[in-house]
């Protein structure tokens, strides 16, 4: 890999890292503020809303300039967002914020990689780039449970610097201050990002065309057989992630009776399996084998099942390794489809757009709706049964769409066999 791609993974690392570190912070603030529990999944709505509202623009700004600067501007945007949550501005309104930089962050983060790298080493750059995402989520949902935590977070408040007033005087603004940190980190390694040197596309000032052009996008990658195959499983994927979140959060304190810092803890256990599933399908699995591993998101769905039925921190840790382990195996082959797919179709920018909208689209729903059912009191053991059977049915309908599309495209070689003949 060249020395770029690693530049990448270490810019990705922090500004992920914060992201989930601020969520911890975020949620522990509302909290703090007696917030209604069924506040907490609107977090992640209010993250995501920028990816589905500016899809049609996020793509085209990306593909407009070089990526480094895309993700040096969008970083800074995430910077103001942590520090409107400092100024004690509505944690939803803040992290929203933060969640505008990300959506114009990741068209740039995924859509440098096809401009940097041959499509031979795709599958491989996903899975480095997911396991480290992954792992800057552990990290990230560790520092922030950490951060929290009142012996801790009392002993870093009393410290001081020498002649010097920081202003700083909750816990709060003390652990917003150390997520900062990271992403100023993240911006200094988006400085030194290379050029690629790939022809950029004037941004179009007419909202209107921008919106048409990203229409036809969108509906050229769910036309294309392979695309909406991909584009299917990881709109689900991360529909489920987002919304396993707080599923795992609330679980563990009906089932483990665990607080907020350490089922934090159990959102990295969960990223731990993603992690190594992730490096493994990096090794296994080629671009040409992708589709293969659909029949684990089905057996994935399933697994979630048994969650019902575990009541010790022993057998809690190694079964969620196992959902997260099943989850990266089957995401990221998927992913580095499909982003080979959009690149040869319509460009990378466009194509991580498009990608980030469903995806986006996926985690409102799903979010909006275990907001539906933790408002209505339904018992956190009935969601995580809904959850675990739509997961496994949704896959079980792609892996026949994807069933259906090769009878199709086999009787089409068939007819031209007989045409020749």
């Amino acid at each position: 890999m060249p020395l770029g791609f690693y530049i990448i993974m270490a810019a990705q690392f922090f500004s992920a890292l914060a992201d989930n570190a601020l969520l911890i912070v975020a949620i522990s603030a509302l909290r703090d503020m007696q917030a209604p529990s069924a506040y907490e999944p609107l977090l992640k709505t209010f993250f995501t809303v920028s990816y589905v509202v500016l899809a049609a623009f996020v793509g085209a700004f990306a593909d407009s300039m070089p990526k480094w600067r895309v993700m040096f501007i969008s970083n800074s945007i995430k910077v103001v967002g942590c520090a409107m949550m400092f100024f004690s501005v509505h944690p939803l309104i803040a992290y929203a914020v933060v969640g505008l930089g990300a959506a114009a962050y990741s068209p740039a983060k995924y859509g440098i990689l096809t401009e940097l790298l041959p499509h031979r080493l795709l599958v491989v750059a996903n899975g480095w780039i997911e396991g480290l995402t992954v792992g800057a989520i552990i990290v990230g949902v560790v520092i922030g449970g950490t951060l929290i935590k009142p012996d801790i977070a009392q002993a870093l408040l009393a410290f001081d610097f020498p002649l010097i007033t920081t202003g700083v005087n909750t816990v709060g603004e003390m652990a917003i201050c150390f997520v900062a940190v990271f992403y100023l980190l993240a911006a200094i390694f988006n400085l030194y990002i290379p050029d690629t040197g790939v022809d950029h596309k004037p941004f179009k000032r007419n909202p209107l065309s921008l919106i048409h052009e990203f229409n036809h996008c969108l509906a050229l990658l769910w036309r294309d057989k392979l695309g909406q195959v991909s584009l299917a499983v990881t709109t689900l994927f991360w529909g489920a992630a987002a919304t396993l979140q707080f599923i795992v959060m609330k679980w563990a304190e009906a089932a483990l009776s665990l607080d907020l810092s350490k089922s934090s803890m159990l959102q990295g256990v969960v990223a731990v399996g993603v992690a190594l599933g992730a490096m493994l399908a990096a090794k296994m699995i080629t671009l040409r084998k992708s589709v293969r591993v659909i029949p684990l998101g089905i057996a994935m769905g399933f697994i979630v099942l048994v969650m019902n039925f575990v009541h010790e921190i022993w057998v809690a840790v190694p079964l969620l390794i196992l959902i997260g382990g099943l989850s990266g195996f089957f995401v990221v082959p998927m992913n580095a489809l499909l982003q080979h797919r959009g690149h040869i179709l319509m460009g990378a920018g466009h194509s991580i757009a498009v990608q980030n909208f469903n995806e986006n689209v996926s985690i409102l729903v799903m979010t909006g709706a275990y907001y539906a059912m933790i408002r209505a009191d339904l018992s956190i053991y009935w969601v995580l049964t809904l959850f675990g059977i739509f997961v496994s049915a949704i896959m079980f309908l792609v892996k026949r769409l994807h069933e259906a599309n090769q009878r199709a495209h086999d009787d089409v070689i068939h007819l031209d066999d007989g045409c020749l003949h």
